[in-house]
């Protein structure tokens, strides 16, 4: 079996030849031998238990703790769950540091799609970053009901040329009417849009969010705030009444 010396495996654990010494005094890393001259001498296991006390340290274990904890009858449990919770803590930063390299990345492909870079620039991309979410589940709440309104749609269609029942349509059409009005509703009062010109995130009056010009993320408006007339950038306006 391997042997190590002090220096050894303080190296061997990134840690000083004084650490290794210092745990030896407070009695939780005793060398399995002595050499003649009175030298220590460490086991594979003496450098198994000195990983372990180097990464309880790092939790910022107080070395009483430490000591008290490998005197247990079975502190491999204990470490198991410290363990454990370490990971899931490592994972969290892991997400958290990858969201935030994602909305880096999202800020300078937004960057680069402006063709009048100014201050107020970043202040709305921010806004449309922070709202992408949101209009997605909006969009997804829209197709979820707009998709099987319309496969009803030929549904009674066919049954209308095929069968010649023609009331199936008609009860279609009425109902097409109503959830057309309350998705209309739903998406007013869930959206808002960036005024290019003063930078303002507004909410359009009446019904002229729903007869404008548009494209897949950007509406010809009139801003309520300065005037301007012209496509207007979509984002998330939340909900007045939740």
């Amino acid at each position: 079996m391997s042997t190590y010396t002090t220096g050894e495996i303080a190296k061997l654990c990134g840690v000083t030849v004084r650490t290794v010494q210092y745990y030896d005094t407070r009695g939780i890393l005793v060398p399995s031998s002595l050499t003649e001259g009175g030298r220590r001498l460490y086991s594979e296991d003496d450098l198994s238990r000195m990983k372990i006390i180097c990464f309880l340290r790092d939790l910022d274990l107080p070395i009483n703790t430490i000591g008290e904890l490998l005197a247990e009858e079975h502190p491999e449990n204990v470490i198991d769950l410290l363990l454990e919770q370490q990971t899931t803590q490592l994972r969290r930063e892991i997400d958290q540091r990858q969201e935030k390299l994602d909305r880096l990345t999202e800020l300078q492909k937004e960057l680069r799609s402006v063709e009048r870079f100014t201050v107020e620039s970043i202040g709305d991309i921010a806004v449309r970053m922070e709202s992408k979410n949101k209009m997605k589940k909006l969009y997804a709440v829209l197709l979820a009901v707009g998709i099987p309104l319309n496969l009803l749609e030929v549904a009674v269609i066919v049954l209308w040329i095929v069968r010649g029942i023609w009331w199936p349509f008609l009860a279609w059409l009425v109902l097409d009417v109503v959830v057309s009005v309350l998705l209309i509703g739903y998406f007013r009062r869930r959206t808002a849009y960036i005024c290019p010109e003063c930078h303002t995130v507004f909410k359009p009056r009446g019904m002229e969010v729903v007869f404008a010009k548009h494209t897949c993320s950007t509406r010809k408006l009139t801003c309520s705030e300065c005037g301007y007339h012209g496509f207007c950038v979509e984002t998330y306006g939340g909900d007045n009444n939740e």
